[in-house]
């Protein structure tokens, strides 16, 4: 056997029980590892004006936790808490508002009032009641698993940006590529991943904001609808709906038909066609041309259906795996295309000297 075949068959071996190993943290790494290509024009950035290593990374680890985790744990124990407090009174009050309002529509909507009478009559609030209850029982038995997931991605993720250089440095020469080429990989995949992950959240940040902040008005808890409303945008067309409708229609059944009109009126012109029309798009190009400093242009539904692909597949941190896998192979795909195109001009040049 020659040296290098055993040499292979070694590693082999020894690559799969070192994933034996650290399975329990690969999720975390894999996460940590997506996240710091991802941030990696932010993170040089950072770096260059402070020119300390460990407080750049520490500083970078911090902003990620208060972005990005924090309003995440806050919405998760709200949400639980919200659930175990929640009013079955006011919500056989609205069910009876509803149901009085369905009936008195005129008769020239008799399908649509048929259909609405019927799925009225399937709604049961105490098994609604308990629905609600078993979820916020899981979300508080699951709410430790996830902290410790969140701090593990943090830890990976400092010492990730703290080696930064060594690691790419490492990895570009494993590779069987030429060293520009292994570059221009890890320069187009760091692009890609950083617009989609800075677009979802300047998308999530802005009209969570806004909402968050208007609702508070109505003596709601902003920062939960905030965030809530902040990842109810990520999905295309649909968006902040699932998230505004249901508080409007709550307010006009409950309260007065007034504040639901207002809730919904705001919603559509301020954060629909306002913010997600005007202001969304430029902050996508200002992000584009100033944080990242090259175009890159990604499919909004391509990234909606990466995110619930990786929901479904990986978890919660499949939103993040999913459109970083999806972004990282559209990198192969451009560098595939430049080596298509340097090899048709090599072959053109080598016929015009042939000639």
């Amino acid at each position: 056997m020659k040296p290098q075949y055993f040499l292979i068959s070694i590693g082999v071996i020894t690559f799969y029980f070192l994933i034996e190993l650290f399975n329990p943290f690969l999720k975390a790494m894999s996460v940590a590892l997506l996240l710091a290509v991802a941030t990696n024009t932010l993170s040089n950035n950072v770096s260059i004006k402070i020119k300390n290593k460990f407080i750049s990374s520490t500083l970078m680890t911090i902003v990620l936790a208060f972005v990005f985790f924090i309003p995440l744990l806050y919405c998760i124990f709200s949400f639980a808490t919200l659930i175990n407090n929640i009013d079955q009174q006011a919500l056989s009050k609205m069910l009876t508002k509803f149901e009085s309002w369905v009936a008195l529509l005129p008769n020239d909507f008799l399908i649509i009032k048929e259909q609405l009478t019927d799925a009225i009559s399937k709604i049961n609030i105490k098994e609604f009641i308990e629905s609600l209850l078993s979820f916020g029982a899981y979300l508080g038995k699951n709410s430790a698993k996830f902290i410790i997931d969140m701090v593990m991605i943090l830890i990976f993720y400092f010492f990730f940006n703290f080696y930064s250089v060594e690691l790419s440095s490492y990895l570009k020469s494993l590779l069987p590529l030429k060293k520009e080429d292994a570059s221009v990989l890890f320069f187009e995949s760091s692009t890609v991943m950083s617009v989609v992950l800075y677009s979802v959240l300047a998308t999530a940040i802005l009209e969570g904001f806004l909402f968050g902040i208007f609702i508070t008005f109505f003596g709601y808890d902003g920062i939960l609808l905030g965030v809530l409303y902040g990842f109810a945008s990520l999905i295309p067309v649909v968006g902040g709906l699932i998230m505004w409708l249901p508080m409007a229609l709550y307010e006009g059944f409950t309260v007065s038909l007034t504040n639901g009109l207002i809730i919904a009126i705001y919603s559509v012109v301020v954060i629909a066609i306002f913010a997600d029309t005007f202001v969304k798009p430029v902050i996508i190009k200002y992000i584009n041309l100033k944080v990242v400093k090259t175009k890159a242009n990604i499919n909004e539904l391509l990234i909606f259906f990466s995110i619930i692909a990786g929901l479904s597949t990986f978890g919660f941190w499949g939103m993040i795996i999913g459109p970083a896998m999806v972004s990282f192979f559209i990198s192969i795909v451009q560098l595939l295309k430049k080596f298509s195109i340097d090899s048709k001009i090599k072959d053109i040049n080598s016929l015009d000297s042939t000639i």
